[in-house]
Order: C-alpha cells, then sequence, then structure tokens
C-alpha cells in the first residue's frame, strides 16, 4: 500500500510538468502552423518569394519552383525545434534538453553572423539589379541590339545582346560581393582561395576587356565593309560578268561579289584575332595559336595569286574556247564524224564536235593554269603530277586524232579503190582498208606511248606474216608455171 501511494504522490508532483509541458507542445505547434503559413501567404502576396528564387536559383528556373512553400515548411520546423526544446525542459528531460540547447547556443551564437551575411547579401542583390537596369537602359538608349542587327547584318535571334551583357554585370557584381558574405559568417577555408581568384580574374579583366573590345569592333568594321564591297560589286554588275562566264551555276546563291566579300571578311578578321590574341596576353595558349594564324596570314598572298592565276586563266579559257567553237563551227567541223564514217550530225541539243574541241581547249588551258598555281603555293610535287598528267593527254589527244586520219584515209582509199571498177575490187579496197586501219591504229599506239615494245613487235609479226604468205600464194601458184619454164630452158640448154 505504501509503494502505491508512493507512485501516487510521484505521478501528483509530475502531473502538472506534464500538463505544461503537453499545453507548451500543442499551443507551439498550433502557433508554428499558424506562423509559417502566415508567411507563406505574405510572400506569395508581395511577391517576395518568387524575387528571392531569381536572386538563388535564376529567372528560368525561378519559374517553376514554388519558393513560398519552402520558406514557409522552413520557418514551421524551425519554430517546432523551439517549441520541442521547450517541451522536454518543461518535462526535466535534461538528457534530452541538454543538446538541443548547446546546439540553440551555437546557432544563437552564430545568428549575427549569419543576419551580417544576409545584410550584405541583399545589399549586393539590390546593387546588381540596379546595376543591371542602368546597363539595360544605356544600351537599350544606345539601340545597340538594332545596330548590331542592322549594320553588322545580323538577324535577332535568341537572347538580345544588351541582356547578355546585363546579366554579366548581375552575376559580376554578386561575385565582387562573395568574399564579404563568406568574411562575414567567418568561412576562412573557403574565403583565401576564392579571394585570391578573385583577385587574379580582376587582374586578368582588363586584358580580356581589350580583347573583347578588339574583337568586337574588329568584327564590326568587317561585317561593314564585307556589305559595302558585296553591294559595290552588285553595282559595278559583277553578278552579269559572272553569270556570263558560267560562274553564277557554280557559287549558286552566293555569287561573285558575296564570295568576294566573305574573303575581305576573313582578311580582316584575321589580324583582328590574332590582335585580341596578343592582348589577353596568355603566351601559352594564344602563342600557338597567333603562329597558326600568322602563317595563314602569309600564306595570303600566295593564295591571292594562285587564285588570281585561275580566275584569268579561266576566264581566258572560255574566250579561247568560245573562238575555237565558232571557228570550227563556221568551217563546217561539227559534220567531221560524218566524213570519217563514225556516226552522223548531231542533234539539236546535243554536244558538236566543235564545242567538244572548245572544252578541250579550257581544260588545256585550266591545266596549264594550276601547274603555276600550284608552284605559286609551292606545291611542286602536285606541280609535277600535273605537268606530266598534261603530257600524258597530250600524247593520248594526238594518238587520237593520228587514229581519226587514219579512219578517213582507210575510207578514202576503199573508195577509190572501189570506184576504180577493177576485178576483185571489193576484197582489195577492204584489204586496202583494213591495211592502213592497222597501220594508223599502230601509230596512233605508239603516239599514247602504251607498251611501244609490244606494239613494235605485233607490227612486225604482222607484217611478215603478210609477206610469208604472199610469198607462199606467189609460190604455190606459179609451180606449173615455174616447171614448164625450168623443162623449156633444159631442153634448150642440150
Amino acid at each position: 500500500m505504501a509503494y502505491l501511494d508512493q507512485i501516487y504522490n510521484s505521478l501528483g508532483s509530475f502531473s502538472p510538468h506534464l500538463f505544461g509541458a503537453l499545453v507548451i507542445l500543442i499551443v507551439g505547434w498550433i502557433l508554428a502552423l499558424i506562423l509559417s503559413s502566415a508567411i507563406g501567404k505574405g510572400l506569395q502576396r508581395t511577391g517576395m518569394d518568387d524575387k528571392i528564387a531569381r536572386m538563388i536559383v535564376g529567372e528560368e528556373k525561378a519559374k517553376s519552383i514554388e519558393s513560398y512553400r519552402w520558406i514557409s515548411r522552413i520557418v514551421y520546423y524551425v519554430l517546432l525545434f523551439f517549441v520541442l526544446v521547450a517541451f522536454f525542459q518543461t518535462l526535466g528531460l535534461t538528457l534530452v534538453a541538454e543538446p538541443l540547447n548547446q546546439l540553440l547556443t551555437i546557432v544563437f551564437s552564430y545568428l549575427p553572423k549569419i543576419l551580417a551575411a544576409l545584410v550584405i547579401a541583399l545589399i549586393a542583390w539590390i546593387v546588381a539589379i540596379v546595376l543591371k537596369k542602368i546597363v539595360l537602359q544605356v544600351l537599350k538608349a544606345a539601340k545597340v541590339d538594332e545596330g548590331v542587327s542592322s549594320k553588322a547584318g545580323l538577324e535577332e535571334k535568341g537572347i538580345p545582346l544588351s541582356q547578355n551583357i546585363g546579366e554579366t554585370v548581375y552575376y559580376l557584381v554578386l561575385l565582387l560581393f562573395l568574399p564579404m558574405v563568406l568574411s562575414a559568417l567567418g568561412l576562412s577555408g573557403l574565403l583565401e582561395p576564392l579571394q585570391s581568384m578573385i583577385g587574379k580574374m580582376l587582374l586578368f579583366l582588363p586584358n580580356l576587356f581589350a580583347a573583347a573590345l578588339i574583337i568586337i569592333i574588329g568584327w564590326f568594321l568587317a561585317r561593314i565593309i564585307q556589305k559595302i564591297v558585296t553591294n559595290l560589286l552588285i553595282a559595278a554588275g559583277t553578278e552579269k560578268l559572272s553569270e556570263k562566264i558560267g560562274l553564277s551555276k557554280v557559287l549558286g546563291e552566293q555569287g561573285l561579289s558575296g564570295l568576294i566579300g566573305i574573303v575581305v571578311y576573313i582578311l580582316i578578321l584575321i589580324p583582328v584575332l590574332i590582335a585580341a590574341l596578343q592582348a589577353l596576353a596568355l603566351d601559352a595558349i594564344t602563342q600557338p595559336v597567333s603562329n597558326v594564324l600568322n602563317q595563314i596570314l602569309g600564306i595570303l598572298p600566295a593564295l591571292f595569286g594562285a587564285a588570281l592565276v585561275l580566275a584569268i586563266a579561266y576566264l581566258l579559257g572560255k574566250v579561247v574556247a568560245e573562238i575555237v567553237t565558232n571557228l570550227l563551227k563556221a568551217i563546217g567541223f561539227n559534220s567531221i564524224l560524218v566524213r570519217i564514217g563514225l556516226g552522223k550530225e548531231p542533234a539539236e541539243g546535243e554536244r558538236t564536235p566543235s564545242q567538244i574541241v572548245g572544252y578541250v581547249a579550257l581544260v588545256a588551258i585550266m591545266l596549264f593554269a594550276l601547274i603555276e598555281a600550284s608552284q605559286i603555293l609551292g606545291f611542286t610535287l602536285l606541280a609535277d603530277l600535273i605537268y606530266e598528267f598534261t603530257i600524258f593527254a597530250g600524247h593520248v589527244l594526238m594518238g587520237l586524232i593520228i587514229f581519226a586520219i587514219g579512219i578517213y584515209l582507210a575510207n578514202l582509199a576503199y573508195s577509190v579503190v572501189m570506184s576504180s571498177g577493177m576485178s576483185q575490187a571489193k576484197v582489195l579496197a577492204q584489204a586496202a582498208r583494213i591495211a592502213i586501219l592497222i597501220f594508223s591504229g599502230a601509230m596512233a599506239l605508239r603516239q599514247m606511248g602504251l607498251a611501244n615494245d609490244i606494239i613494235n613487235m605485233a607490227f612486225g609479226l604482222l607484217l611478215g606474216s603478210i609477206a610469208v604468205a604472199l610469198a607462199l600464194a606467189f609460190g604455190l601458184g606459179g609451180r606449173e608455171i615455174a616447171a614448164r619454164e625450168i623443162e623449156k630452158w633444159l631442153k634448150s640448154s642440150k
């Protein structure tokens, strides 16, 4: 009975503490719900949650985040943490309450640093927003986006240039304030490397700004000069000239004036890139690239000279081809296939023999121009290869001419023998034709340089076999006549 009384007395003495702890827990929980909900709704109505989200994660990601819910939950759990500490203290559970009290002591001792860091971050955000808006207003007033789009020949695509510059200024200001925030928090381990990085970046910023300025101005001037050159060439009738000489089909929609404009653009941009790389003063990175660009700039005169040689040769070749075509057409060369018995008159729209010869003349001139252009560029091996090919092509062309003359002479001999009216005229005419064709074919192959030894041997064997065949035919056919003559000779000698 005494034991039960002791338990009853203990519960009686503990019940006020338990009741008070439960009241604190329930009331604190309700207050945490009310305060967190009120803060969340207040942030949602004022739009402060979106501004905080944009400051932390950026414009695009902030749209998909309901930041007021997250802030409301954070406030709720923080308040609930304090309620739990009060609850355990009221119950007298020192083993549980003591660690929580120590945690609160640490948090409250660190709270001034957090508040100072938040104040600095807020100031940084305000300064960044103000500077961004100032930059955007200045660039908008200067009509930078329209000027770049119209004068440089660019269409407005994606984010405007002014917006990019404004965002760069915004994040640069935040980066400059970041060491102050870390210093307020006392995070020296992160502060020192960040300060070193920002110091190096600030020292490098003038070089980077100079390089960017050189590239922007150079690119802007290159685009303007490109448009000026292109329009001047169009006004001068370059497109009509390219259409006359047949370059329009090769160049397509770009046109000759557009191609020259691109060349001028590249010629201006290469020294601009070299100057920009030198302004960066990063020799380990920029020196190899600058050397490559200098080498490209060094070969440009040779490249321009080679292109000029090819262009002049093409123009000259077109003129020569036209002259040769008209001259051969005037003397009736288009009927050459009919005359040598290899074909008929070309139909309307087909390429005529005179046009083929004119095209061959153009190709020959271009081959010689390619040899000269290769030598200008220093490609001696390529020049030698083109030279050897040109010589071989000349031999082949001469061989074809010889064989064509042989066909003409063979047909002429056939006609002459057939018109003589002698006995066996058809056989003799065919034999004469075959003999001339074989002889001209051998000469043509020899001129082409195709297996000279084999051709000489085959031609010699052919002539020898013909001679032997004639000798045998003559000998066998005149055997009886020879016997009679010998018999007469013997009788007369007796």
